[in-house]
């Protein structure tokens, strides 16, 4: 299997990945940190996907999806800091002012995990906001050592995943996640 990794502008991969069986459904389609609060409260059912889908007309595109083929088997979520609710959450610490890059979801389809896709997204992820002139990439993994992750909650990625992908850990931050305490990790691109 080879996965390659593209910029998610191809709406129905991306509902592929993150869409839910039921067009009505209330799910994230990774949009909670990306969008305010506010927004994202009022944004119900089909709306969701409709933002979704004009985002991947957008430059840059909202994340990066892996492909087995011409199947879509995964997600990364990346953007710029300032674009997202990171740049003023208090649970999360800035280290500097530099104008890094956040990746925060990463998400395998049921049926490919477990064959290394995670790491092809953190890493396509990283080389796509290089692409886009990002200095830095930080991301915001669960450090939960060797005890299991509901799948469910796992979205943030897991600490060991992003050191493999040469992240190193720089801060402690207050968030916890599915009773894990995340850390904010960085890949200088520089």
């Amino acid at each position: 299997m080879v996965i390659e990794i593209r910029p998610a502008v191809e709406f129905e991969d991306v509902r592929a990945v993150l869409g839910p069986k039921s067009p009505t459904s209330n799910v994230c389609w990774c949009l909670s940190y990306r969008i305010p609060s506010k927004l994202n409260n009022e944004l119900q059912g089909p709306a969701r996907g409709e933002y979704v889908a004009e985002l991947c007309k957008a430059e840059p595109a909202p994340g990066v999806l892996a492909y087995d083929g011409e199947t879509p088997v995964g997600w990364a979520a990346i953007a710029p800091r300032s674009e997202t609710s990171f740049a003023r959450n208090r649970k999360i610490p800035h280290v500097d002012d530099l104008p890094v890059w956040s990746l925060w979801c990463v998400r395998v389809r049921p049926g490919h995990r477990k064959q290394g896709i995670s790491h092809s997204l953190i890493t396509g992820a990283a080389e796509f906001a290089r692409e886009q002139g990002a200095p830095i990439v930080e991301a915001y993994p669960l450090d939960n050592g060797d005890v299991k992750v509901d799948l469910t909650m796992a979205y943030a990625g897991l600490r060991k995943n992003f050191e493999r992908a040469g992240f190193t850990k720089v801060a402690d931050t207050d968030s916890v996640l599915a009773r894990h305490p995340r850390v904010l990790m960085r890949l200088d691109l520089r």
